[in-house]
């Protein structure tokens, strides 16, 4: 992808190395990333006369599926990835 922007060509390359029977979902917002189900496509002509193809989410209110599950997120380099917290030894009852 020389361009920018993805193109039609790119992304039907990448979905092409994708089983054809999974759904599709839509990652949005890097800063609070949530999944969506993709409902449509259209193509249109932008503001600049030029011309696009848009995809959209639906309007149902079951479009939003939830957070984006955090690995996603990191493959997407939206997150870093996160360790847990070293665990602190346990204290027993004796207060030592």
């Amino acid at each position: 992808m020389m361009d920018a922007e993805m193109t039609v060509g790119d992304l039907t390359d990448l979905l092409s190395a994708c089983n054809r029977d999974l759904p599709v979902r839509f990652a949005m917002n890097p800063f609070f990333p949530m999944a969506h189900r993709l409902a449509q496509v259209v193509q249109a002509v932008d503001e600049t006369g030029r011309p696009v193809v848009y995809l959209a989410e639906g309007r149902d209110a079951d479009t939003q599926l939830g957070h984006l599950p955090p690995e996603v997120a990191v493959e997407l380099a939206w997150h870093s990835p996160v360790q847990a917290p070293p665990r602190r030894p346990r204290r027993t009852a004796g207060g030592n």
